[in-house]
């Protein structure tokens, strides 16, 4: 008998802030936990742990392409999905993801086009990160990424999580699973 049963897929998460107490690292928590329930293996990575000096191509020029976007690349290139919760700056994407996609976006062969990729964000501001996830789904359309319908902005914060860091409100719960739906669901389908 051969087991046709479907192997476990893997994501890596990823939170576009560096402060030590970031709401968005507290939502990454949130949808890290809803895709391990959903039966997904989830790696949290944290940039911290990744670091890269700001994008300058005279520095790739010179062969001194950081290690930690090597890396990145590659783990881009071999999980089913990257998930991206991030706060917004100034109504853009934060200077860490930029350069992050700056710096990825120049490894060979493409790394955005493998992995299923979620954003979204939370924020103290009524507009939720919603102005920054659209330019940050543009920016990853782009490149190749295949970048799910759902653009999980949710604010203002601290009002739309409990004291446990869980969504308060029914929509806001549906929009989670919807995104992890998006997320262990759709497929590159062998492109």
């Amino acid at each position: 008998m051969t087991d046709t049963t479907s192997p476990k897929k893997t994501a890596i998460t990823i939170c576009g802030s560096l402060r030590k107490d970031s709401i968005n690292a507290k939502l990454r928590r949130h949808m890290s936990q809803k895709l391990r329930e959903a039966g997904v293996e989830v790696t949290d990575l944290d940039l911290a742990d990744f670091e890269m000096p700001m994008f300058n191509q005279d520095i790739e020029d010179a062969g001194e392409t950081p290690e930690a976007a090597k890396r990145l690349a590659d783990m881009f290139r071999t999980y089913d999905i990257v998930l991206i919760i991030s706060p917004e700056y100034n109504g853009g994407v934060t200077p860490l993801i930029a350069n992050v996609i700056s710096w990825v976006s120049r490894e060979k062969p493409n790394p955005f086009k493998h992995a299923i990729f979620g954003i979204g964000g939370l924020s103290d501001g009524k507009y939720a990160t919603i102005f920054a996830l659209s330019h940050l789904r543009d920016t990853l359309s782009k490149i190749g990424a295949l970048v799910v319908p759902t653009l999980l902005g949710l604010g203002p914060y601290p009002d739309v999580l409990d004291e446990n860091d869980e969504p308060i409100e029914g929509n806001i719960k549906w929009k989670v699973g919807q995104m992890v739906r998006e997320l262990t669901h759709f497929s590159r389908g062998g492109i």
